[in-house]
């Protein structure tokens, strides 16, 4: 059998390509206190070129780490700040008319980055939404007659702020399952608090040196592209999704008036993809059912309807996504 052969040499593939994990890792150490998941959680929509969906109040260090992550990958990084007078044009760009020229001219829109930052995109209308969604899918952005390509690697960490609803255009379901996964930060502890006293109340800022370029991240998204997947864990995968569905067929019967829609079949290409993500960055070049069960909150929490009566109860999304992984068989 050849398979054990190619499982083997894809572990050191890994093992040679994935020094620059623990540099990047350290690199946002120097400059965000705490927040591992959230570094980690980068890492993997890097890898997997998706998106990240944060949730957090501010001052949780959301534009730092993605400001910092692009210079630890010497890429070209975009901040977007949603208002509600934004137009799709702010975004991905518009035409010009040049008098010198005599000719309309394309001007790009700050979505033309490696990474781009969409701040506080409930705050923007839903054609700006839209047109940033679009661009996400698509990876590319027409403007007049012209259709540009967006540049590789591509990621869009796009935040909300869960405690003001006023003034605000939520996200419809079917535009945040377009997101890879949804992140949800909380405060630091007390110590990771004092750190960050310490760390911004003196003027000198540890400087951020690249450690891996943007065509050397395109060519890590395919070998995590060829991390082997076997069949017990794609079953393992799809009866998570279907428990969300079907939940009485998995012994969930209680979870039927809590659950309003289940996850849509992106939530299990989104599985697949985020668990191999996780496994490269545990050096492995296969996925384990713990890789599944590691992102499983991220990849999912997004993409489940609860009810009126859930809300009633308190029931949130990832104690639902527990249940369901306390329940189902693991491979």
């Amino acid at each position: 059998m050849s398979e054990p052969i190619n499982i083997r040499e894809l572990n050191d593939l890994i093992a040679s390509k994935a020094s620059f994990v623990s540099l990047i890792r350290s690199g946002m150490d120097r400059r965000i206190i705490g927040q591992k998941h959230l570094v980690d959680s980068l890492l993997i929509a890097l890898l997997c070129n998706g998106h990240v969906l944060l949730e957090g109040v501010p001052g949780l260090a959301k534009t730092l780490a993605i400001k910092t992550l692009a210079s630890l990958v010497d890429a070209k990084y975009s901040r977007i700040q949603f208002t509600p007078d934004l137009l799709p044009a702010d975004v991905v760009g518009t035409l010009i008319y040049s008098v010198k020229n005599e000719s309309f001219e394309v001007k790009k829109g700050p979505i033309f980055a490696n990474f781009v930052l969409a701040d506080e995109i409930n705050r923007a209308p839903a054609k700006v939404q839209s047109a940033l969604l679009e661009a996400m899918q698509e990876r590319q952005v027409t403007i007049g007659d012209d259709t540009f390509k967006l540049d590789s690697p591509f990621l869009v960490m796009a935040t909300q702020n869960p405690i003001e609803q006023e003034g605000t255009y939520p996200l419809p379901e079917a535009q945040t399952d377009r997101f890879l996964l949804k992140v949800v930060i909380g405060y630091p502890n007390k110590e990771e608090e004092k750190s960050i006293i310490r760390q911004n109340i003196t003027s000198q800022i540890s400087p951020i040196s690249p450690v891996i370029k943007p065509s050397e991240i395109v060519e890590v998204q395919k070998i995590v592209e060829k991390i082997y997947i076997d069949e017990k864990i794609e079953n393992y995968i799809v009866d998570i999704v279907f428990a969300t569905r079907e939940p009485s067929k998995y012994g969930l019967k209680d979870l039927a008036s809590i659950i309003s829609y289940g996850a849509s079949p992106r939530a299990s290409i989104s599985l697949a993809l985020a668990s191999r993500a996780y496994a490269f960055l545990q050096g492995r070049g296969y996925v384990i059912p713990e890789d599944v069960r590691a992102v499983c909150h991220d990849v999912m929490r997004h993409r489940i309807g609860l009810s009126y009566e859930a809300e009633a109860n308190n029931i949130n999304a990832d104690e639902v996504i527990t249940a369901i992984l306390d329940k189902v068989a693991v491979p």
